[in-house]
């Protein structure tokens, strides 16, 4: 054994000349020159020789059945196979000590925290191997046993703390949102007794609301890890719970009776199936899947057995209620030779991403109810998917959400709404907020489904309105800036007969720009607005967007730096010098100060404007996305 060990150490042997005296010719001696083994450390565990028999025949075949060039070959692979396995001896030797010494602090560790009534889980076990530190952090698995829920309403403080709280912590839990789960609003009130949020559950045990948390919160650590730590000891000791559910897959008010269907939805169904719906030639064109007032006037009284006055009745119902309308966009039906279509039948309905094929029948909401439905889903969508600042959101996340799903089917109200019945501040919050709210339905659906946004397709984003396309740029330019043209357009949105024109605001309010959002990290950020308060909002907005990088005043060089929005919208600020003095309303003191100094003195004033950053964040790494997809930059 030791001779084999040798010889498979043997390197580079050297070779000496001699003179032999008798016959003066030279001779030849090796001298075998062998590889000397550094000593392990002393404090290392000694390495034990190898054990494995296989091993050692395996080295004896290669040595004895070498001979000539292969001796070289088969020495080489076992010098190579022996100091892999000294290597490998060494490492699992190592790890034996690594273990034994991890496996004696933690011991240590456990006997000193039975007998100390301060327990806490984050205590840190340090041991020291030679030329080695390792540090074990206990893991607190606490809360991964205790299912941590509460109950929260969107646009409330209380909640958002909540939520703050939890996040900060690192600690998993369940938001069940009433507004957006109506149907759990039940069970908070059988469950606390009362409809106030925010209501706390840890597992089944309700723990309260946001004071009880600021209670537990003074404690320290110890007060929140100590209920958990009890909770979790009380799940292991008993099965299941009776915690509440995480929200799953459902609908709005599910657990409303089906309401009986009504009369004209009767009627509808009906003419679908029974009227002569055809292409017919108007006035030098092709106009498709159309009927005629007088046949529909015809079907009627003959399928209803009514008299013709009362199915001229009906047929107006029918447009007011956006069954059908004038192919040429009049609402009012008409006997004669007037020709109408069903509102699915529409050539703009393809590009309208809230319809789904069939026109929702039921009878419409009231468009106030719609308003409310919509402000309180989206409010709790960024509640949960945005950053505190608003300036992050989570698009992927938004788009597997359960909220967003709901939002989508709640936008088929939208479809046969009576918008008409808005007051003045009811429409501009209900616009600004549909607008932001199709804004991010428009980055998920374009970006996210087919991978690529431009300028042209965002803008053209619309919905089935009561009865009319709206897109984005429709809205914002037609609506919101009572039908003013859009940046270098020479056209504007609605001509003279459009019936939308009978929805734009009477007055327009320069602050709208500041509370819409076009997903551009320059632009201001996400919010919605609430109906009674929209002007006090659009305030707050214009300061929160001047308090950040809104504005910048250079005294030295006299100079101004805006946002181009003021340049692209001219006709809502005025002049630049009236913007200015207009800004300072806005402004807080430091600013409003420095921009008053410049102006004050009647000298010149510079006006520079930033660049736009057209670019949208999308709340996640783009980078996990094919790099030869297409980004392209967005402005509306």
């Amino acid at each position: 054994m030791g001779s084999q060990l040798q010889q498979s150490i043997l390197i580079n042997p050297t070779t000496q000349t001699t003179t032999n005296t008798h016959n003066n010719q030279p001779s030849t001696t090796k001298t075998p020159k062998t590889l000397s083994i550094v000593q392990p450390h002393s404090l290392l565990p000694k390495p034990t020789p190898p054990g494995n028999n296989n091993n050692n025949n395996y080295y004896k075949e290669n040595i004895s059945t070498s001979n000539g060039k292969n001796d070289v070959v088969s020495s080489t692979f076992g010098k190579f196979k022996f100091l892999q396995q000294r290597s490998n001896e060494l490492t699992s030797a190592i790890s034996r000590g690594i273990i034994s010494s991890l496996k004696h602090s933690i011991d240590a560790n456990e006997h000193k925290n039975k007998n100390d009534s301060s327990f806490n889980n984050n205590d840190i076990t340090e041991f020291n191997l030679s030329g080695l530190k390792v540090v074990v952090m206990l893991k607190n698995d606490a809360n991964g046993k205790v299912r941590i829920s509460f109950f929260s309403r969107s646009n409330c403080r209380d909640c958002s703390a909540v939520r703050r709280f939890f996040r900060e912590k690192g600690l998993r839990f369940v938001e069940i949102n009433v507004d957006v789960y109506n149907e759990r609003e039940k069970e908070l009130l059988e469950r606390t007794g009362s409809s106030t949020v925010p209501k706390i559950f840890f597992n089944e045990r309700l723990i309260g609301g946001l004071v009880e948390l600021n209670a537990m919160r003074k404690k320290g650590e110890c007060g929140l890890e100590k209920v958990l730590m009890e909770m979790a000891v009380v799940s292991e000791k008993c099965c299941g719970g009776d915690a509440p559910a995480a929200p799953v897959y459902g609908f709005d008010e599910a657990a409303e009776e089906e309401e009986e269907e009504e009369e004209m939805v009767r009627v509808v169904k009906v003419m679908r199936q029974r009227l002569p719906i055809a292409d017919r030639w108007i006035k030098m064109k092709i106009v498709r899947n159309c009927f005629a007032g007088s046949e529909l006037v015809e079907f009627l009284v003959h399928h209803f057995l009514c008299s013709r006055v009362k199915a001229v009745e009906i047929g107006k119902q029918l447009c007011k209620k956006h069954f059908i309308h004038h192919v040429s966009g009049m609402n009012d039906f008409e006997e004669g030779n007037h020709f109408y279509r069903f509102l699915e039948h529409g050539p703009f309905i393809s590009k309208c991403f809230n319809f789904r094929g069939a026109t929702n029948d039921s009878e419409p909401k009231t468009a106030t109810a719609v308003c409310d439905r919509l402000t309180k889903i989206m409010s709790a969508i960024l509640e949960s998917y945005a950053s505190d600042d608003r300036r992050h959101v989570d698009y992927a996340a938004i788009s597997k959400s359960e909220e967003f799903r709901r939002y989508v089917n709640m936008t088929r109200d939208l479809q046969r709404v009576n918008l008409l019945e808005l007051s003045e501040n009811e429409k501009l919050a209900f616009f600004l907020n549909l607008y932001n709210a199709m804004v991010i339905h428009a980055v998920i659906r374009l970006w996210y489904k087919e991978g690529v946004i431009n300028k042209r397709s965002f803008s053209d984003f619309q919905y089935l309105i009561g009865g009319h396309p709206y897109s984005l740029s429709t809205i914002k330019n037609g609506i919101l800036r009572c039908n003013r043209r859009s940046p270098y357009s020479l056209v504007k949105p609605f001509s003279t007969g459009d019936r939308r024109l009978e929805l734009a605001l009477v007055k327009m309010n320069p602050l709208i720009h500041f509370g819409l959002c076009n997903g551009a990290k320059s632009s201001p950020i996400m919010r919605f607005f609430s109906p009674h308060r929209v002007s006090d909002e659009l305030r707050c907005a214009a300061r929160e967007f001047f308090a950040n990088d809104g504005i910048q005043v250079d005294l030295e060089k006299r100079t101004v730096h805006l946002t181009p929005i003021f340049k692209w919208y001219t006709m809502d600020f005025g002049q630049e010098r009236e913007i200015l003095k207009w800004i300072i309303n806005y402004l807080d003191a430091n600013k409003a100060g420095l921009l008053t100094h410049v102006l004050g003195d009647g000298g010149y004033v510079n006006i520079s404007y930033n660049n736009f950053d057209c670019e949208y964040d999308t709340g996640t790494d783009l980078s996990d996305y094919d790099n030869e997809t297409e980004i392209s930059k967005l402005k509306i």
